[in-house]
């Protein structure tokens, strides 16, 4: 992990908020340390909350994204700018949104919730997203957070309408000889009419370029994208794919998923609703999304089932753990807390366990899924496609472990689930988010708890 002196102070500054006591190596409590102080920061306005942080890797500087404002902070927490986002009048029941055409839905201030905030670090550029107008974006310079632009002329510019702060997640995907991409993620919130829940955008160069956001590909029939079908919302009324975390590796671009399934109890009648893990996978140049998988995962310990996805990171094996999981020192390991049961999504359990998957292998079983389905066994297997149970199709082709998919067999599900190593549960405070790094060979996670514990 190479990192600048400010990023280390705001590594430093993380490190103080850990745990106050210690156990000797014998398991005696040690007595707490001195307290140390540590800095802090607070917003502008009493319903200001935060909702997003990025750190500039070169610079240390941190963006905050909040209600109504969006904040650069030096990296021992002092103001260097703000840019207001809202409130502004808007209804969300406008489509398109009343800054493109009239709307006869009545209006009023309506706060600016930050969706997503990201780093262009290509462009030099802040891509902040929020709650206001269907949820367009703007661009801003990173230096001044001067707006370099804010398209919302074509609906492609309307990225969700869901006002929650966690409902959407970005992965930008560099090149050096071309635009990037950005692939965005999000809740529909009954929707999928207006919003797909995946697609892939046109990051351009020039901010105000027109064709800003749009779809990677559109025409006719295909477009990079997906839509769930309106016919999943007679099966279950409050259907919806929550977006819990997104990365890049090798070819593929994976988000990591929560959402709801109907399934018979075993030796009962009737159906129930819960709440299922998945893994999505795309390729990084699948225009059509002919390659879109999704797998269940889950954790158990001691019998008990960890099946809802509260966080993830991704990170790098390190030598010492990569000696205990079989795999090299730069394999990447997914560092994921579940919660306890399938039930509750909004109500978690506070039993919660920190659990460890190696990237390659859900990719292998995502393979082998790939293999059997296009040797024509069984069906797509995808709860929203449950309506139009479709059978695989045979196909006479090698599938290896870059296979982009065919238009055929996709969007394909995975049946069985993966399951992570559970390396550390929590019964009463439920640990909420985690990172993870190596360092001198060591894997390190940092978990956040409900209650507001950091835990190393």
């Amino acid at each position: 992990l190479i990192m600048s002196p400010a990023m280390w102070k705001w590594t430093c500054l993380v490190s103080h908020l850990l745990l106050s006591t210690t156990v000797s190596p014998l398991g005696r409590q040690q007595p707490p340390h001195p307290k140390r102080p540590f800095l802090t920061f607070t917003g502008e306005q009493a319903e200001g909350n935060f909702n997003h942080l990025v750190v500039d890797e070169r610079t240390g500087h941190i963006y905050l994204g909040a209600v109504n404002r969006i904040y650069k902070l030096s990296s021992d927490l002092k103001v260097l700018v703000t840019h207001e986002t809202g409130p502004d009048d808007d209804n969300p029941k406008c489509y398109p949104p009343r800054i493109v055409q009239t709307c006869n839905e009545p209006l009023t201030p309506t706060n600016n919730i930050n969706k997503m905030l990201l780093i262009d670090y290509k462009e030099n550029r802040l891509i902040a997203c929020g709650s206001l107008y269907q949820g367009i974006c703007k661009l801003l310079r990173l230096d001044d957070l001067f707006k370099l632009g804010e398209p919302f002329h074509k609906k492609e510019h309307y990225l969700s309408g869901v006002n929650e702060s966690g409902s959407v997640f970005g992965v930008i995907v560099s090149y050096s000889n071309m635009d990037d991409k950005l692939f965005i993620a999000t809740a529909v919130d009954g929707k999928p009419e207006y919003f797909p829940t995946i697609s892939s955008r046109k990051l351009t160069k020039n901010s105000e370029a027109d064709g800003m956001f749009a779809y990677v590909f559109h025409d006719e029939f295909v477009a990079s994208m997906i839509k769930i079908p309106s016919d999943t919302f007679t099966i279950i009324p409050d259907f919806d794919i929550y977006y819990i975390y997104g990365f890049s590796s090798g070819n593929f671009v994976y988000f990591l998923t929560l959402q709801p399934e109907m399934i018979s109890p075993p030796g009962s009648t009737t159906k129930e609703q819960v709440y299922t893990s998945k893994l999505v996978r795309l390729c990084k140049e699948d225009t059509a999304f002919n390659s879109y998988v999704e797998v269940p995962i889950g954790c158990e310990k001691n019998g008990v089932e960890y099946r809802l996805l509260q966080a993830a990171y991704l990170s790098k094996a390190g030598a010492i753990l990569a000696r205990s999981l079989d795999v090299g020192p730069e394999d990447d390991i997914l560092f994921t807390v579940f919660s306890k049961g399938q039930k509750r999504k909004m109500k978690s359990l506070d039993e919660s366990a920190l659990c460890i998957f190696v990237l390659k292998n859900i990719n292998d079983r995502i393979k082998d899924r790939l293999q059997s389905c296009y040797r024509g066994e069984g069906t797509l297997d995808l709860a929203w496609l449950k309506v139009k149970d479709i059978p695989c199709s045979s196909a006479l082709l090698t599938i290896d472990d870059n296979f982009c998919g065919l238009d055929m067999n996709a969007p394909l599900g995975v049946s069985s689930m993966v399951r992570g190593l559970p390396i550390f549960t929590e019964d009463g405070d439920r640990m909420t988010s985690v990172i993870a790094y190596v360092y001198k060979n060591h894997s390190l996670a940092f978990v956040g708890t409900k209650s507001g514990k950091l835990k190393k």
